[in-house]
């Protein structure tokens, strides 16, 4: 992973803080589209450690950040003209909130990164910044307990800090809301579409291969008639749910994320009916409901991972009851569709 950020060095009691820059580069900017379409994301990461931004002294405020690089880019803007310190913690490359849900950016990873990086060689003061998507996986009481530091919990978003620091580090109503706005949710759909990349090139062959299947043996000419339309309803399927669920989600009835997508998976499949994609027969044209339904509504519920409007113990729960029933309609639409190859 590339270090440009860091521009200089400056000397603490604790060693040499390496000093970041605050502006984004070309190379910023173009890793971020990347790792927006899932090249590399797996490995978008920062070392943890302490960097300093700007001219920070003994007395600048602290700041916690997972080691995940796009969370880390955020932060470094948003305090620009700032001086103060960053405290990056190992979260395994995961952003602040999911990363808190499953235990990394947690109590035990703060105080261990506070003694480790020696902060109260770098400081005189006892307060360190964490976002406020941290707090499920952090107990403040207890980082104040083993460290002596006191936990204040920041804005949701890295562009509400300046604010925040100018209200005497006090959040507004409007910090402290989640919000998941449409362009928000549009930046998240191409990693969805990328999350089944190798299954999506996959499948569909297997589809089109099958497609040639008759009772008469096997037909390439059928492969090709009947197989460009089954990959066209698996691809249809497949962005009615990591697509098309995501866009519309305020929208769609039902709480669960597994039902929206069975619902934009049942449009898509009506609008493909009356454009004759389905097929001629009643078994095929069904088969293909339950397949597109089932492909959807597991793709929009893979989307829960995106979403701060759900929590690690409802995606379990949510999980448990809809996973059964996507694999029963796909299993069964895929049946149901084989048996037509012979009729």
């Amino acid at each position: 992973m590339s270090t440009a950020y860091i521009n200089g060095s400056v000397m603490t009691n604790a060693g040499t803080v390496p000093t970041i820059s605050t502006k984004w580069t070309t190379r910023d900017i173009l890793s971020t589209v990347r790792v927006r379409w899932a090249i590399g994301r797996m490995n978008y990461r920062v070392q943890p450690g302490i960097y300093a931004v700007g001219n920070p002294d003994r007395n600048s405020r602290v700041f916690v950040s997972c080691n995940y690089k796009l969370s880390f880019d955020h932060l470094r803007r948003a305090l620009d003209g700032i001086d103060g310190w960053i405290l990056v913690i190992e979260t395994k490359g995961v952003n602040v909130w999911c990363a808190a849900g499953k235990g990394t950016f947690s109590t035990k990873e703060v105080v261990k990164r506070i003694r480790y990086h020696h902060l109260a060689q770098v400081v005189d003061h006892t307060k360190i910044i964490l976002p406020q998507l941290s707090a499920t996986g952090v107990a403040a009481h207890e980082v104040k307990r083993l460290t002596g530091f006191t936990v204040i919990y920041g804005p949701i978003r890295a562009k509400d800090i300046k604010g925040f620091l100018a209200a005497g580090l006090k959040a507004t109503e409007e910090m402290r809301r989640v919000t998941f706005p449409l362009v928000e949710r549009l930046k998240l759909i191409p990693v969805d579409i990328f999350y089944g990349k190798y299954y999506l090139l996959l499948v569909p062959a297997v589809f089109l291969i099958l497609s040639g299947l008759n009772s008469k043996g096997y037909s390439f000419d059928l492969a090709f008639q009947n197989g460009i339309p089954s990959t066209v309803n698996l691809f249809s399927g497949y962005l009615a749910g990591c697509m098309l669920a995501p866009a519309l989600l305020p929208w769609l009835p039902f709480r669960p994320f597994s039902a929206k997508g069975l619902v934009t998976g049942l449009l898509v499949a009506l609008i493909l009916l009356f454009t004759g994609m389905l097929g001629d027969s009643v078994v095929e044209k069904s088969s293909w409901f339950l397949m597109i339904s089932g492909l959807s509504s597991f793709m929009a519920m893979n989307f829960t991972g995106s979403s701060t409007f759900t929590s690690l113990s409802g995606v379990q729960k949510e999980m448990k009851i809809a996973l059964p029933f996507q694999i029963a309609f796909v299993a069964l639409g895929f049946i149901g569709w084989i048996i037509t190859r012979f009729l």
